[in-house]
């Protein structure tokens, strides 16, 4: 069974800017699509970005997008969002997420989860 371990959450300013990281084991997720996904505080869980197997294919919700940027080592199995100019709405748990299929942005395409780093943006 795979594991995804999320870090690089802390307390930023409102504009500044934030790098997580997902850590994967098991080899098998290298063949995966990764995405990142976020819930505030009394709000659904929503996708953020996500990144095809290879990393040749990208997308984003438009909220972020200029914004953040998704990457990702197989070589290292890790997946990294970088996040520049967070506002305070941002401030929510961000997960990694694992999906089998091709790229996706909805919730049920994903098959494995982390369990998530908090970031919280300040005004």
């Amino acid at each position: 069974q795979g594991q995804l371990v999320e870090s690089g959450g802390g307390l930023v300013q409102a504009g500044g800017s934030l790098r997580l990281s997902c850590a994967a084991s098991g080899r098998t997720f290298i063949w995966y699509t990764m995405g990142w996904f976020r819930q505030a505080p009394g709000k659904e869980r929503e996708f953020v970005a996500a990144i095809s197997w290879n990393g040749g294919g990208t997308t984003y919700a438009d909220s972020v997008k200029g914004r953040f940027t998704i990457s990702r080592d197989n070589a290292k199995i890790t997946i990294y969002l970088q996040m520049n100019s967070l506002k305070p709405e941002e401030t929510a748990v961000y997960y990694c997420a694992a999906a089998r299929g091709t790229i996706a942005t909805t919730i049920e395409s994903y098959d494995y989860w982390g369990q998530g780093t908090q970031v919280t943006v300040s005004s």
